[in-house]
């Protein structure tokens, strides 16, 4: 019986929108920014399927400063919590006593001698006892390493309804203001206008056509630049329409403080995940689960049951196909390290590690 390998070849376009933003992500890994004022030496992260409580994006691409993006590599390949945070940016060069050196977080104490201990344990501080006092100093100052969020929305198949859900969308990211820019990627038509230019889409967001086949890509509308650096709103519930609804939206304002503290765990976050991520949330032991590569740079996920690029929603435990892989594919290391899905998961681990600097 063979062992499935990365083969070199898809026999069918994905199609759909899971596949077109794996697409879009490795577009962004390799051409971002399109054709703009951005500065070209800046190093971009990319990251999938992040965001708040309240809106999740597609992509996500963060421009950071290349210097002291290699510096936040000090603090491990593992995002630090908004708790670390708190710890390793207002850590003191000497030592002091932790109440003293750190602000008043807006909770008890006892929960920041639980970060100050894990931050301990990850060796981003240093710690000690004086008497009954714990005294913290840092290693290294924490670097900011983050210049720009961009946000991306990926619909392969603009139609009418799906611009009507997505401007709603927009919208909200435009009143936030927790993204520098807002972007729409969708399939190249190959008209002479672009059907997504007719969509009724807040003008503040930028048009991107991508053809995923050759992973080029015109910027049809430009974005504008959001004001991240003033207070945001938040829209909390909208009219539900019609001719006779005339109620007003409920909304409130978030201070820059907040948004600064959001966009920075935000980041945290897609610099520990990267977009490649996508095989944490499936089965890759699966006897049916490949890796097929898409160009000569990309392995997208592939279900050999189905015979397509399956989702990260479809390829679970759950699914009917699902059947473990069998123990003589995992001779070398089985059940810990062996196996043709602890391989994908290594191959991709190690291109997420090579696009951060310092690791």
């Amino acid at each position: 019986m063979s062992v499935p390998t990365l083969s070199r070849t898809v026999q069918r376009d994905p199609g759909h929108e899971f596949g077109f933003e794996l697409r879009a992500c490795r577009w962004a890994e390799l051409a971002w920014p399109p054709a703009t004022a951005a500065s070209d030496d800046t190093v971009t992260v990319i990251a999938r399927q992040l965001g708040t409580k309240r809106r999740r994006w597609d992509t996500i691409v963060l421009e950071c400063d290349p210097e002291a993006l290699s510096r936040r590599a000090r603090f491990g390949p593992d995002r630090l919590d908004s708790d670390l945070l708190h710890i390793v940016r207002n850590a003191p060069a000497e030592w002091t006593y932790y109440r003293d050196a750190l602000p008043y977080p807006g909770y008890p104490w006892r929960y920041v001698r639980e970060a100050i201990h894990r931050a301990d344990d990850r060796g981003s501080i240093e710690t000690r006892k004086s008497g009954n006092r714990i005294e913290i100093r840092r290693k290294w100052a924490y670097p900011d390493w983050l210049e720009r969020i961009v946000a991306i929305e990926n619909k392969p198949d603009l139609d009418a309804s799906a611009a009507r859900a997505l401007g709603a969308q927009l919208e909200y990211d435009v009143a936030m203001g927790l993204a520098d820019e807002v972007w729409v990627a969708t399939r190249t038509t190959g008209d002479t206008v672009e059907p997504a230019l007719f969509e009724d889409l807040p003008v503040e967001a930028g048009i991107l056509t991508l053809e995923p086949e050759s992973l080029t890509a015109d910027v049809v509308w430009y974005p504008r630049t959001l004001a991240v650096d003033e207070p945001g709103t938040r829209i909390l519930e909208r009219p539900e329409g019609g001719a006779r609804d005339a109620s007003a939206a409920r909304f409130e304002y978030v201070d820059p403080e907040t948004k600064a503290d959001t966009r920075l765990a935000i980041a945290e976050r897609a610099y520990e995940r990267g977009w490649r991520s996508f095989v944490d949330t499936m089965r890759p032991d699966c006897r049916h689960f490949q890796l097929r590569a898409r160009g000569a740079t990309q392995a997208l996920p592939y279900c050999a049951a189905t015979d397509r690029c399956q989702t990260a929603a479809e390829c679970g435990g759950s699914c009917p196909h699902f059947e473990p892989e069998p123990p003589t594919w995992r001779t070398r290391g089985w059940p810990i390290e062996g196996g043709p899905g602890k391989r994908l998961q290594q191959l991709l681990a190690e291109r997420r590690r090579r696009r951060r600097p310092g690791l």
